[in-house]
Parts: C-alpha cells; sequence; structure tokens
C-alpha cells in the first residue's frame, strides 16, 4: 500500500507540538503561524486553512483599519482545525474549506450565534442558523503540465479524462496527483460530492489508482509539483490557488470540464470558546463583505456569486445543510473510503 509522503506535507518543523500559547484539550498538527502585533492588548486568534501567501493581504487591510486589534494567524488542515476546536482550542475565528465539516461543527454546538447587517446581507444558501457563514465560492480544478500532454488532444468531459489516461500509461504513470482522502477534509468532500453527482468519479479513481497516483493533504503541494513538471496532472485542486500560479509559472494551465464541477464555500464561524468575540465578530464582516464583492479591494479569494450567477452554473454552489453530514456518518465514511482505497491504492 502507497503512504502519504511525509515529505510532501507541508507541516511546520514543530509539526506535532502543542500551539504554545493555546488552551487546547489534545495536541494538533500546525502548517504554519504568523504573528501581527496590533497596537492595543487584544489579540485576535485566527485558526484557518487558507495559506498565508493567499490571505495575507486581507489581513494586513483588516489590520490597517483596526490597529489596535494584533492578529495570531495559525494554518491548518481542516481535519486539524476540526479537531482543535472540538478539543476546546480558544480561537476567536474558525476559517475551514471544508464545509461538512465546518457544519458538523455549528451543528454540534462549537459555534457561537452572530447576527448583523452583514450577515443578513448574505444569500441565504451562504448562511446557516447564523453561526456558519459563507465568504468564497472556489471551483475544484484540474491544474496540467502542458509540456507533458504535449501532442494528445486536451479532454473536456472526466470520460474523455478517463480514456485519455488509460490509453497513455506510459505518459501518465506516477504523474497524477489527488487528495488523500484519508488525511485531507477538503479532499473528502470533493470525492464525496462528485461521486453523488457524477457517474464517472469511480472509473477516473480506478484509473488514477492503476497509474500509481500521488496522493496529497493539500492544493499547494499538488500545484508545486505540477509547476515543476514531477506531475502532469493535480485533480480537484482549488481554482483559487491555482488562478494565482498561472502568471508565475510558465506551462502551467486549468483544464476545464464541461460535465461537472465541484463549488465549494469556504466558511467561518466564532468558536464557543472565543474570547475576543467583538474582534472576532469585525474581521468576519470584513470577510463577508469582501466575499459580496462590497470591498474597497480585490478580494484575495474568490467571491460568492449572486443568486442569479449562481444559478446559472452548471453546478452550483455545495448548499450548507444537514445533507453534508451524510458522509461524516461513521459507517457510511468508513464504506466510502473502503471503496476508495480498494479503487485507488491497489496493490
Amino acid at each position: 500500500m502507497r503512504v502519504l509522503d511525509p515529505a510532501r506535507r507541508v507541516i511546520a518543523t514543530a509539526a506535532l507540538m502543542m500551539i504554545a500559547g493555546l488552551a487546547c484539550a489534545q495536541e494538533f498538527e500546525i502548517e504554519d503561524r504568523r504573528t501581527y502585533p496590533g497596537t492595543g492588548s487584544a489579540t485576535l486568534r485566527v485558526i484557518s486553512t487558507a495559506d498565508l501567501d493567499v490571505i495575507e493581504p486581507f489581513l494586513l487591510r483588516f489590520q490597517a483599519a483596526n490597529p489596535e486589534v494584533g492578529v495570531d494567524y495559525v494554518v491548518a488542515s481542516s481535519s486539524e482545525l476540526n479537531r482543535a476546536i472540538r478539543g476546546g482550542a480558544e480561537f476567536d475565528l474558525a476559517l475551514s474549506s471544508a464545509m461538512d465539516l465546518q457544519f458538523t461543527l455549528a451543528n454540534d454546538g462549537f459555534a457561537q450565534s452572530y447576527r448583523s447587517g452583514v450577515t443578513d446581507a448574505l444569500p441565504d444558501w451562504a448562511r446557516w442558523r447564523d453561526q456558519l457563514f459563507a465568504f468564497t465560492a472556489e471551483p475544484a480544478v484540474i491544474v496540467i503540465n502542458e509540456a507533458r500532454f504535449s501532442g494528445l488532444p486536451l479532454p473536456r468531459t472526466r470520460a474523455e479524462l478517463v480514456t485519455m489516461l488509460r490509453d497513455n500509461p506510459d505518459r501518465f504513470a506516477g504523474g497524477v496527483g489527488t487528495y488523500d482522502l484519508r488525511v485531507s477534509g477538503l479532499g473528502y468532500l470533493f470525492a464525496t460530492q462528485e461521486a453523488r453527482s457524477s457517474d464517472a468519479y469511480w472509473r477516473l479513481t480506478e484509473v488514477m489508482g492503476r497509474l500509481n497516483a500521488r496522493l496529497y493533504c493539500c492544493s499547494s503541494q499538488m500545484i508545486d509539483d505540477v509547476a515543476s513538471g514531477d506531475l502532469a496532472l493535480a485533480y480537484n485542486v482549488l481554482g483559487s490557488y491555482a488562478e494565482q500560479r498561472l502568471d508565475q509559472d510558465a506551462g502551467l494551465a486549468i483544464l476545464p470540464l464541461e460535465d461537472f464541477a465541484n463549488v465549494m464555500l469556504r466558511t467561518a464561524l466564532i468558536p464557543v470558546t472565543a474570547v475576543e468575540v467583538g474582534a472576532a465578530a469585525t474581521m468576519l464582516d470584513a470577510l463577508l463583505r469582501e466575499g459580496m464583492g462590497q470591498g474597497t479591494a480585490e478580494p484575495v479569494l474568490p467571491p460568492l456569486q449572486t443568486r442569479g450567477e449562481a444559478d446559472q452554473l452548471p453546478f452550483g454552489p455545495i448548499r450548507l445543510g444537514p445533507a453534508l453530514m451524510v458522509y461524516l456518518d461513521r459507517l457510511n465514511r468508513e464504506s466510502f473510503l473502503e471503496a476508495w482505497n480498494a479503487a485507488m491504492v491497489q496493490q
């Protein structure tokens, strides 16, 4: 059985340490951390799945508008974020790309209620019970190294992608990357939603397994390896991360497919353990304003679509609601991962 290469996991050098200064009932892994001192005594503690190089422009804008508030920003995987909040970590704001895990946190009583004029302006499908709020709509995309596809017609559907990979094993063996569903909460969300909506999901998974697909925890690592040529393609990476890399890396491209698109809502909640609730509310409102296109600067992440725009998409955003919990049921999760493991991690 293949296992995730530890070198491929973007974990800080102190990966297995407990974050100093945070009251937490159990340890959790962190990937990065940066502190932005403020002029006052309050420090807003944020745990997030968004990479610092992506979200830092927003953090700097927030602090410019609120210089008295310090920000302690911790990056963790969606699974570790969920573990931290459930374990009692005292964070003031939790931002995650795994909307199913966020929904269960709110549903299980780990989120405070909050309401403002900004939250009231959100579309109904972008908030839940004044506890969980969406501030981006981000598609999952396929990123390719154009040189690795030289001479091949680019597929337009998953069925065509399956055929292309199956018919060119010498070219693509070891050159396909995707999430390890055993460790990536976002990868698991994308996979379960796609399996519900596309008949091609399991055939594609089996083909990737035969090609000895490389498994990752995070979008940024897959994109790095596509850009270097180590991978020919990365499947289901965050489109927002991919878009930011296109201008930096010649030969990197997004492969559009016409049959199906997963659109994830990145969500925010204020944990019940929050101390700086006022500062958390201020940052949450700022995030939501950017998400609705009401900010004074270019959003750092893709904004929410309006209802009309969302309804015109071939496949709209994954909706917030109890349906997100179906595949988080223990038996359903075990069954899904068993089928995925049989298809992907072939002997």
